[in-house]
């Protein structure tokens, strides 16, 4: 039976997150340098889009770049920064071409302004996109995240345009990056091996179902992501509830 046939299209995740680890170690793998596994991990990206589009999952966010990642050695950060300025005006531009309409969540102004400009440009351009929602996660933590709507609500509440009574979880998440507009995380996938979620939409993703496959990001294909989705499928969600 063809994966596709084995998935209940009426019992679909509304939201998949996935940490893109193991381009790296992808790379090392075939002696060559870290960012070479990088440059070659945008199959892998547009065949989740395309995943989503197939099965009709309107959500899907992807772990970039983390807030952390700002403190590897600086030739690979300078690789990093040249590979978005090189690759990401037509990778976006082709995602576009899905219909996909693109947010960006985390601390962007970390970037160059040229990136910067170039994301800020596709968030417009795609804003009226209809097919599927792309969250690329950019410079993101979720502990900053929340320590920043944090002292929003604190300084609000200091000047009086606030009042204690009025936060709760639904307005505290209007302070998140994700603001009520996009829904909580159903599953998480993480490619290479690694078990952890790694500072990764904590609190969106309190009831997620996690994943985790060996398969290094460069070589994660549709059948990988249906594969994800049929074991997903396969769990009882219980939301802290006895069913």
């Amino acid at each position: 039976m063809k994966l596709l046939e084995q998935i209940d299209l009426n019992s679909l995740p509304n939201h998949v997150a996935i940490i893109m680890d193991g381009n790296g170690r992808w790379a090392e793998k075939r002696g060559k340098l870290r960012t070479f596994g990088h440059e070659n991990s945008i199959n892998s990206v547009i065949d989740s889009i395309n995943s989503c589009k197939e099965l009709g999952i309107p959500y899907i966010t992807l772990y970039v770049f983390s807030s952390e990642n700002w403190n590897r050695p600086k030739k690979e950060i300078d690789n990093l920064i040249r590979l978005f300025h090189e690759k990401l005006k037509h990778s976006l531009e082709e995602i576009h071409n899905k219909n996909v309409k693109i947010i960006v969540i985390g601390e962007i102004k970390k970037f160059p302004i040229i990136i910067q400009d170039k994301l800020l440009f596709f968030i417009k351009k795609t804003k009226n996109n209809t097919s599927i929602t792309l969250v690329l996660a950019i410079s993101y933590g979720s502990r900053e995240e929340i320590l920043r709507a944090t002292k929003i609500i604190a300084n609000k509440v200091y000047f009086g345009e606030l009042s204690l009574k009025d936060i709760n979880l639904s307005s505290f998440q209007n302070y998140l990056y994700t603001t009520n507009k996009i829904p909580d995380v159903d599953l998480i996938i993480r490619t290479s091996g690694e078990q952890r979620i790694s500072n990764f939409l904590l609190w969106q993703s309190a009831y997620a179902e996690l994943y985790f496959t060996n398969i290094l990001w460069p070589d994660f294909r549709k059948k990988d992501f249906f594969e994800a989705i049929i074991n997903y499928q396969k769990r009882k969600r219980r939301f802290g509830k006895v069913l």
